[in-house]
């Protein structure tokens, strides 16, 4: 099969992307996408993606995990699908298109950022001393120090590889507080990947809602990752709950080409 692919990243996020709106890539295996995604026999990537038409939406994003498993909302690459769109000639102000978890809006600005809007999150859930949420795929999230040096990969391992965690598999972030109450540094485990990667979009939100600064109201925080700068905006409720999330930042085409599996 011959299949012609772009690469996008987002602040270091990598994916393959495949137009399927003629269905040529319908039969497209778990085993042929984990090839793909391999950074040694295949293209290299975190993750694979496939937009298709939908009658009621823009179009439909079908994500799947570096394993070749279909996965659950990826933000990082949802923000490189508007992207795709947008160079396939879908002329919008704002997208509306269907994830794994639901009905989603982006939208790009002048400046190349792109923008986009959260599902609601009902609350954050406290574990010992960490914290558990989902912000379309499932996180854990985790304060340290010097997270500089901190060996990301062999404790998210342990974490998502423990007892509770090992069936569904969780992401696993780890945050330090800079300077500013509305800055922090965040690095992620991510499953499926099973590995670090440079950036995770759903999980720089999942710390970005763990850091509110605002009890109620608006907040915007500034996040930094190895692979670059990610904004989250949000409110948060009364209640606890989360609403209005943006998540923002680059999304950059890296190359095009086709490969023979």
């Amino acid at each position: 099969m011959k299949i012609e692919f772009q690469k996008y990243q987002g602040t270091g996020n990598d994916f393959i992307i495949l137009d399927n709106r003629d269905r040529k890539y319908e039969g497209l295996s778990n085993k042929q996408v984990k090839l793909l995604c391999d950074r040694r026999f295949g293209i290299g990537a975190d993750g694979l993606m496939i937009l298709i038409e939908h009658p009621d939406w823009d179009f439909e994003m079908v994500y799947f995990n570096a394993d070749g498993k279909k996965g659950s909302l990826c933000g990082n690459g949802s923000r490189c699908m508007i992207k795709f769109a947008r160079g396939l000639g879908y002329k919008k102000d704002i997208f509306r298109f269907l994830a794994a978890d639901g009905g989603h809006e982006g939208k790009t600005d002048t400046s190349g950022t792109v923008s986009l809007k959260m599902n609601d999150v009902a609350s954050i859930k406290a574990h010992h001393s960490d914290f558990i949420l989902d912000t379309g795929s499932p996180h854990y999230v985790k304060f340290v120090p010097d997270l500089k040096d901190y060996d990301v990969v062999k404790r998210g391992r342990e974490i998502r590889y423990s007892r509770e965690f090992e069936k569904e598999g969780i992401n696993v972030n780890f945050i330090e507080q800079l300077d500013e109450p509305d800055k922090i540094f965040v690095r992620t485990y991510e499953r499926g990947v099973e590995n670090e990667t440079l950036s995770c979009g759903t999980g720089v939100t999942a710390a970005a809602l763990v850091c509110f600064h605002n009890e109620n109201g608006f907040n915007g925080v500034e996040v930094k990752t190895p692979g670059g700068k990610l904004t989250v905006e949000y409110d948060r409720m009364e209640n606890g709950s989360f609403t209005n999330i943006w998540l923002s930042g680059p999304a950059e085409k890296v190359f095009e080409g086709a490969i023979e599996i």
